[in-house]
């Protein structure tokens, strides 16, 4: 579902991605972890063609993401071009990013109705599907500002998923919310997992890594460290310095 091929990131004179290779098959949950700085958010942006790489190439559903090749050469996207190289990917965001204007019902119909073209009574009754699905068929009148930090994050989700993704990222999706609320959001995720959904996961929980995680990606200083199932990556770290992160997030 996702194959990239020596993918390096610089703002500046700073690399932040350095010769990223990285494959994920259709179906797999996929946990990024590491220190701040490590590039994990950047990487995922990347592939959501949120950021420009400079060098290497990202490939969603079989289809390069934001170039097209032609003569051996790479020539940059633009526009709604660009927007169709990334139409299988769906992203949650740490921070909800939710149109406040909105109701919970308009967020989620928003971007099927205007990039996707669908019937609006279509994209109503799939929003309201969605809402059930993630324990808000109560909200979807609701506005964003009278919601939990937890309940923006579920309508975050259930947003992604009214594009029908193929790729689902999630940017550390519970570490703006106060503990109580993690939970709830964790148990939407594990059901995605469980029915089949490709996931990219920005993470600190080390728990919903173990238990949904088919691999873990240790990143630090733009560059995958250790990859591994979690009883590899997590209970026998193979390098000083994952040992090391994990002495610190495990304790």
């Amino acid at each position: 579902m996702v194959c990239l091929q020596g993918v390096t990131k610089r703002f500046g004179e700073v690399t932040v991605l350095s010769g990223i290779d990285l494959d994920v098959a259709a179906g797999e949950v996929c946990c990024l972890i590491g220190p701040s700085g490590a590039g994990k958010s950047t990487l995922i942006r990347c592939i959501n063609y949120l950021e420009k790489i400079q060098y290497g190439r990202i490939y969603v559903n079989g289809q390069l993401v934001g170039y097209r090749l032609k003569d051996g050469r790479l020539h940059e996207l633009k526009g709604r071009e660009a927007a169709r190289s990334r139409a299988d990917t769906a992203m949650v965001f740490q921070h909800f990013n939710l149109f406040p204007h909105m109701t919970v019902l308009e967020n989620i119909t928003e971007a099927p109705i205007h990039v996707r073209g669908e019937k609006r009574a279509a994209a109503e009754t799939y929003a309201r599907e969605l809402l059930a699905r993630v324990g808000l068929a109560d909200k979807e009148r609701a506005y964003p500002k009278s919601l939990s930090g937890g309940q923006k994050q579920r309508v975050a989700i259930a947003r992604a998923l009214a594009l029908r993704p193929k790729l689902l990222l999630f940017d550390e999706p519970t570490s703006a919310l106060d503990p109580e609320l993690v939970g709830d959001v964790l148990d939407v995720m594990k059901s995605l997992a469980r029915e089949g959904q490709t996931m990219i996961v920005v993470t600190h929980e080390m728990g919903f890594a173990r238990e949904v995680a088919d691999r873990v990606v240790f990143m630090d200083q733009g560059r995958i460290v250790e990859s591994g199932p979690p009883e590899d990556v997590l209970d026998a770290p193979k390098t000083e310095r994952l040992q090391g992160f994990l002495s610190k997030v495990l304790k």
